[in-house]
C-alpha cells in the first residue's frame, strides 16, 4: 500500500497524477501507468474543495485506488469516467472513500505479482542483468521525492534479488539509522519481519562493504548506501538460502545507484525548501487589516512546476489613516538574480513611501537603484500607485512602468484602460516618470495583473488576445474585490489544460 495526502486547488490533480505515476513505477507496472493516471484524474476531478488522501493497494491480480475525503454531503454514485473492474463508495464516520479497481494483465487472482526472479540466474549467463540495472537506474532517476526512493529500492529488489528488503536511512542532521521502508514478497509477513528487525543489530553506516546480519531463518546482508562520500543509510536484503556471489555483486552495484538517486533527491528537496523559504521572504509581511472605503483582494501563485524562485511580486500597505500604496510587478527571469531585484524593489517602494516621496519620485529612484546593480540588474515591469480616500470614492495616482495595462470596471460593465505605459525599469537611466490620476467612484474596480494572466497560452492563442482580459472583467460588474480576483484566477486556470509555466499575480481594488 502506498498513500499520499493532497491539498485542494489547481495543483491537486497534477500532483495526484505524478504520485500515481511514481506508484506504478515503484510496482514495476509501467504498462498500467496510463490507465491508472486516467482513473486517478477521473476520481480526483470529483473531489470537493477539501484535502484528500490517495491510497493505492496492490492486490496481486489487480490495483485498487482509494480517494479518501471528509464527507461533504455531495455523494457521487455514478461510475468513474474510466474503465474499471469494480468500484464503490464507503463511509466511516465523517470520512468518505471512493474506490475503484483495475485488473493487471494476465491476472488470475493468484495473489502475487508476475515478476522476473533473478535470484537463480548468474550474471555471466547473459546480458539480462545489464537490462535489469538499466531499468532500475531509470526507475530511481524518475523521482526526486526523497520519501519515494526507499520504496522504489525495495520494490525493485523484491523478489528479483531477495525475498525481503529493508531500507534504513540517516536523517539530514546525521542522527541514528531509522527504518524508512520494508517490503516482503509475502505482504502478510511484513509485520513479523519488522519485529525481528527491531531486535536485530543493524550494522553501522560507517561500513563500506556488505555486512552479514544475524537474523534467525534468514541469510541477510546489509549493503551501505554511500554517495559523494556521504553515508545515507543501509539496504538490507534477506533470503532463505545463501546469496550467490553474482547476486551479491549485483545488489552492491544497485546499492551504489540507489544511493546516488537518494542523494540527488535529497539535494533537490533541500534546494526546493530553500527556494520556497526565499519565495516567502519576498512576499509582504501582511496587508492592512482595515481599509475603510477600500475593498481589495490579492491572488499570488508561483508557477510551482520547477525548482526556481519566481519574479512576480505584489504589495499593499498603509501610509496614513486614509491613504495606501500598492504595487504589482514582474522581474525578468527567475532564480536568485530575479529574487534579488524583487527584494530590492519591494523594500525600496516601502522605504521611500515612508520617507514621503510621491509615486513618480519613488519609481524614478527605484529605476536608478536597479541600474546600480550593474551586471546583476534585471529589468522590471511595475504598476505602482497611491490610494487616497475621498468623500466620493478613491483618488489614485498611478504609474505603469512597462506593465500590462491597468483596467477600470464601471458598475455598468464598461471597461477601460486608465494609465499610460511608460518605460520599464532597469533599462534607461534617463527615464522620467509622470503619474496618471484616476478616480474610482463607489462600485468602480481597478484590476492589475502580471503577464502570467495576459500571456496565458492555449495553443497559438493568448488569454488577452482580442481584449480577452477586458471581456472577462466586464462580466464582474457589481462583484466584490475577492469575487473579481477569484473569477479572473479561475478563468486563467481554465484557459489551458497544461499547468502554467509563469507566475501569476492579480490585484483588485474596489471603491466602496
Amino acid at each position: 500500500m502506498l498513500a499520499a495526502s493532497f491539498a485542494p486547488g489547481r495543483t491537486a490533480l497534477p500532483a495526484a497524477t505524478r504520485f500515481t505515476r511514481e506508484v506504478m513505477t515503484a510496482w514495476a507496472a509501467a504498462s498500467m501507468s496510463a490507465e491508472a493516471e486516467s482513473l486517478t484524474g477521473a476520481l480526483v476531478s470529483e473531489v470537493g474543495d477539501v484535502p484528500f488522501e490517495i491510497v493505492w493497494v496492490h492486490q496481486g491480480d489487480a490495483l485498487q485506488i482509494e480517494i479518501r475525503e471528509r464527507e461533504t454531503g455531495d455523494v457521487t454514485v455514478s461510475p468513474p469516467a474510466s474503465p474499471v473492474t469494480v468500484w464503490g463508495v464507503s463511509f466511516s464516520g465523517e470520512l468518505r472513500t471512493r474506490w475503484a479497481r483495475i485488473g493487471l494483465p494476465g491476472g488470475g487472482g493468484g495473489g502475487g505479482r508476475v515478476v522476473d526472479d533473478w535470484t537463480g540466474q548468474k550474471a555471466s549467463q547473459g546480458p539480462g542483468w545489464l537490462g535489469f540495472l538499466a531499468d532500475a537506474s531509470d526507475l530511481l532517476a524518475g523521482t526526486l521525492d526523497p520519501d519515494m526512493v526507499p520504496a522504489l529500492i525495495a520494490q525493485i529488489v523484491v523478489p528479483r534479488l531477495a525475498t525481503w528488503c529493508a531500507v534504513y536511512t540517516v536523517p539530514s542532521d546525521a542522527g541514528p539509522l531509522s527504518l524508512a521502508y520494508l517490503w516482503h514478497a509475502d505482504e502478510s509477513k511484513i509485520d513479523q519481519l519488522r519485529e525481528r528487525l527491531a531486535e536485530a543489530a543493524v550494522p553501522s553506516v560507517d561500513s563500506l562493504t556488505p555486512v552479514p546480519i544475524q537474523l534467525a531463518d534468514w541469510q541477510s546482508l546489509a549493503f551501505p548506501l554511500v554517495a559523494r562520500g556521504r553515508s545515507l543509510g543501509m539496504m538490507c536484503l534477506g533470503r532463505s538460502g545463501r546469496f550467490p556471489d553474482d547476486v551479491a555483486q549485483l545488489a552492491e552495484d544497485l546499492g551504489r545507484r540507489a544511493a546516488l538517486a537518494m542523494d540527488n533527491a535529497r539535494l533537490y528537496a533541500q534546494q526546493a525548501d530553500a527556494n520556497r523559504a526565499l519565495q516567502r521572504s519576498l512576499l509582504p509581511p501582511g496587508t492592512p487589516a482595515e481599509t475603510p472605503g477600500l475593498d481589495y483582494s490579492v491572488v499570488y501563485e508561483p508557477a510551482g512546476e520547477t525548482n526556481e524562485v519566481g519574479g512576480d511580486f505584489y504589495d499593499l500597505f498603509a501610509t496614513g489613516e486614509s491613504s495606501w500604496r500598492f504595487a504589482i510587478g514582474d522581474v525578468c527571469g527567475t532564480g536568485p538574480q530575479a529574487a534579488a531585484v524583487t527584494g530590492l524593489a519591494r523594500h525600496t517602494l516601502r522605504l521611500l513611501a515612508r520617507e514621503g516621496y510621491d509615486v513618480a519620485a519613488v519609481v524614478s529612484r527605484l529605476n536608478q537603484a536597479i541600474l546600480e546593480e550593474g551586471e546583476r540588474a534585471r529589468f522590471l515591469t511595475l504598476l505602482h500607485g497611491e490610494i487616497t480616500r475621498t468623500d466620493d470614492g478613491l483618488d489614485l495616482a498611478l504609474i505603469s512602468a512597462g506593465h500590462p495595462e491597468a483596467l477600470r470596471l464601471r458598475p455598468s460593465g464598461v471597461v477601460e484602460a486608465v494609465v499610460t505605459s511608460q518605460s520599464l525599469l532597469g533599462v534607461f537611466p534617463e527615464a522620467e516618470f509622470v503619474a496618471d490620476h484616476v478616480h474610482l467612484a463607489p462600485g468602480d474596480v481597478l484590476l492589475g495583473v502580471t503577464d502570467g494572466v495576459t500571456e496565458r497560452r492555449s495553443g497559438e492563442r493568448l488569454l488577452d488576445d482580442d481584449g480577452g482580459l477586458s471581456k472577462l472583467l466586464a462580466e464582474c460588474a457589481e462583484l466584490s474585490a475577492r469575487a473579481v480576483a477569484e473569477r479572473i484566477r479561475r478563468a486563467v486556470q481554465d484557459f489551458a489544460m497544461a499547468p502554467s509555466a509563469d507566475d501569476l499575480a492579480i490585484l483588485v481594488l474596489r471603491a466602496d
